[in-house]
């Protein structure tokens, strides 16, 4: 069930990024000049990637008898921490790739702040 899910998930996000990639071609280039898909295309990427990762977020072993000491909850914990910091980067920014480098460094350092802190 779960290699099937993976494999369809994989070609479903294949086929979006194809279509979103091939309708610019498509559209007049008098619409694509608006400024309101000017604004769009900016805060695009950014919200794909808030999105996915909101959607990955590890909460399902966390109950209401999770203590404070446990690797679920730091991982929840690190990861929107991590997500708070890329919105943030990219906001100052407007770079995809320095945000998503940005929350990376951030999940790995504050997972072992937790770690070493608080475990």
């Amino acid at each position: 069930m779960t290699s099937s899910y993976l494999i369809l998930a994989t070609f479903a996000m294949a086929g979006v990024t194809f279509i979103t990639r091939a309708l610019p071609a498509l559209i007049p280039r008098r619409l694509l000049d608006k400024p309101w898909l000017h604004r769009l295309n900016e805060s695009l990427p950014l919200s794909v990637m808030a999105l996915l990762i909101l959607t990955s977020l590890s909460y399902q072993d966390l109950s209401p008898t999770t203590g404070l000491h446990s690797a679920e909850l730091h991982l929840l914990l690190a990861q929107i921490g991590a997500l708070l910091l890329v919105l943030l980067v990219y906001h100052i920014s407007r770079q995809l790739l320095v945000s998503m480098v940005a929350g990376i460094a951030s999940l790995n350092g504050l997972l072992w702040l937790f770690t070493n802190f608080l475990g």
